[in-house]
């Protein structure tokens, strides 16, 4: 799965390494923030394109939000089309379109600045402003490029092709919105069927030939055909004409393999994943280059190969690793011919623990393997993570595919399942006082440190938690956490009422929902059933002691020192934390009516109370009266995912 390739990729210049795609946000270093540049390096890669269709394919069994499969989706980008090759002179350009229909309407092409051939089929008489177009876009990302927001730009190479189904000369232009890393660098541009063509044909004046009827033939305010991306019926395309446009797509691609001008094929938008580092700090890959027997593996026996002690650590801005500056260590000796060697100086990126560690956790003193099948066997798959939607493209794409390359390689049993994590769940991020996200340069970062001190840890716990929702963003606020500590002191003096004379009343509806609750993961409806009991006991002159530790088992997740010290008052001698889950009597708690959360595309939109055992179709029909649901569903095309008596998710 790993190769060594000579590859633009892109350099952080303030951290001085490279950085893989999923690194680069909005042309800057996710983690610094300098805008970075494009090098050609030497990079170690790993083939997480071979695994392309597994990872579209395996999202389908997970149940994670939708939003967050969506962006995996997107960012494989997996698309059926067309290879079609444009003649410029002795030179072939090879463009990919997911329209073959529309090759009739290709009345110019654009490379990308990088392209290859670039360089070489530039007219003498364009040379000048093609460099320099070339060095504008040279650090800009792959986002800002190809954002449909930003004025399209671009340079006329002075070369044409022959587009191949109509035989006529069209312009080859370069242009930033078309993407080396993309398909083959050059696209076909349809400007009467493809809105970003559309533009650029309006802005330089270039020729537009409608191709595909559109459903209300309308014209522009030149006069020429207005821009149609659907579907329709072919014209203007010799043979073709009268043609559902779907259609043809595959009779076109089978007509133009027939002359050699073109064949079906499958992009994808995700590259390999650029696996090395020009730093100190990471693993070190353990391999080394010898003279005779070129890259040699370091011998198991020999792992880990660990870092040196250095003084200094600084990246050395040359593309090559401050290792590369430690003789003693990167001298070594062939494993294979004994002969001199040295060792590979780049490291591994930050990705590659959190690839496995979930692994390890299974096993974690093992000192023969990563993992003992039994032990996996029984821990894996993960069944719920909670983790950041940041992270959508890059430690869970990432696990993915490195869980899938150990499945098959046969270091995971095949109980375990070849995908790491189940079901996932989204944390919404704590805010600002202000609203904004907490950043050291707003000053509105809250030290959860000074919380503990002033109010005490289970205060600051319990109060995250009560704050809203789990999977919503919330802004801090400061003065509600007073309101929570006054809970927690309540709690506290109620042990003095507590009493083992008498039977206990029992709290079968508390234990229900506060079981539901956790599962459901509505921790602040907890909180709130929570202080709904402790105002029931207010009055009370005795409470049972069984009712009492009932509770403080409950209450023990969100507030564990407080109930820990308050349950060895009472007598005992072990932990609380060592006690059995409450049970309750589902016949005293049973409800005629329940909460169910509407959610579209994975985000809360509502909250309905209805009957319990509500069909599908009359909770759609409650959804849908809902103004907040309403306006992100209607008109769209939908799918629903309905859990009786919990959940309804419109995908939209």
């Amino acid at each position: 799965m790993a190769y060594e390739a000579e590859a633009p990729i892109w350099w952080c210049p303030k951290d001085k390494t490279g950085l893989a795609n999923e690194e680069v946000v909005n042309g800057k270093c996710d983690r610094c923030g300098t805008t970075v540049e494009r090098k050609m390096l030497k990079q170690w890669m790993l083939k997480i394109t071979a695994y392309a269709d597994r990872l579209l394919e395996g999202l389908e069994k997970l149940d994670w939000p939708e939003s967050i499969k969506t962006l995996q989706r997107n960012w494989i980008g997996r698309s059926e089309g067309a290879e079609i090759n444009f003649q410029i002179d002795s030179h072939v350009i090879t463009v990919y379109t997911t329209r073959p229909d529309t090759i009739f309407g290709a009345t110019y092409l654009v490379l990308s600045p990088e392209h290859e051939l670039v360089e070489v089929i530039t007219t003498a008489d364009q040379k000048k402003a093609v460099e320099k177009y070339q060095k504008s876009v040279a650090s800009k990302s792959d986002i800002e490029r190809t954002s449909m927001e930003k004025e399209k730009t671009g340079v006329f190479t002075g070369a044409y092709a022959i587009n191949p189904a109509t035989k006529k000369k069209i312009p080859v232009w370069i242009a930033d919105y078309v993407l080396k890393s993309y398909g083959t660098g050059a696209i076909m541009a349809v400007p009467a069927h493809d809105e970003r063509d559309w533009e650029f044909a309006k802005k330089y004046e270039l020729p537009v030939a409608q191709v595909i009827t559109t459903p209300n033939p309308s014209s522009s305010e030149e006069g020429e055909p207005s821009v149609w991306t659907g579907e329709g019926t072919m014209m203007n395309s010799g043979k073709f004409d009268g043609t559902d446009s779907i259609r043809a797509q595959r009779a076109i691609t089978s007509w133009l393999e027939s002359q050699g001008s073109g064949r079906g094929a499958v992009k994808y938008k995700l590259r390999d994943w650029v696996f090395s580092r020009q730093r100190y700090w990471g693993e070190p890959i353990p391999l080394v280059h010898c003279v005779t027997d070129g890259v040699v593996p370091v011998p198991e026996k020999e792992l880990p190969v660990l870092l040196p002690e250095v003084e200094k650590y600084e990246p050395t801005g040359t593309g090559e690793s401050p290792l590369a500056n430690v003789p003693k260590w990167v001298n070594t000796t062939c494993p294979k011919c004994g002969g001199p060697a040295k060792r590979e100086t780049n490291t591994m990126p930050q990705w590659a623990g959190s690839c496995w560690y979930y692994l390890r956790f299974t096993d974690p003193k093992n000192t023969k393997a990563m993992a003992s099948d039994k032990a996996m066997k029984s821990w894996l798959p993960v069944d719920m993570y909670i983790g950041g939607a940041e992270h959508a493209v890059l430690h869970l794409l990432y696990a993915r595919f490195w869980h899938k390359a150990l499945f098959d390689g046969g270091y995971i049993p095949k109980a375990a399942g070849d995908e790491p994590f189940i079901k996932l769940k989204n944390q919404g991020l704590i805010l600002g006082e202000d609203g904004e996200k907490m950043s050291k340069s707003r000053g509105n970062v809250i030290n959860p440190d000074d919380i503990v001190a002033k109010f005490g840890a289970d205060t600051l716990r319990m109060f995250e938690m009560f704050m809203g929702p789990f999977e919503d963003a919330k802004p801090w606020d400061t003065n509600g956490l007073v309101g929570v500590r006054r809970f927690l002191d309540k709690v506290y003096e109620l042990r003095h009422k507590v009493s083992n004379e008498g039977g206990a009343n029992g709290l079968d509806a508390l234990v229900s929902s506060i079981t539901k609750g956790i599962e459901q993961f509505r921790f602040n409806t907890c909180v709130s059933d929570f202080m709904k009991q402790v105002n029931e006991w207010k009055g009370a002159s005795e409470i049972p002691q069984a009712d009492f530790e009932t509770f403080l088992k409950l209450l023990s997740p969100f507030a564990p020192h407080l109930c820990e010290e308050v349950w060895h008052g009472l007598g005992h001698k072990t932990l609380l934390v060592t006690e059995s889950w409450p049970s309750f009597n589902p016949d005293k708690v049973k409800s005629d009516t329940v909460t169910i959360v509407v959610q579209v595309n994975g985000k809360r939109r509502a909250s309905l109370e209805l009957p319990a055992g509500s069909n599908q179709a009359t909770v759609e029909a409650a959804a849908m009266a809902d103004g907040n649901v309403k306006k992100f569903v209607i008109g769209k095309s939908k799918k629903m995912v309905f859990v009786e008596d919990r959940l309804l998710n419109f995908v939209v």
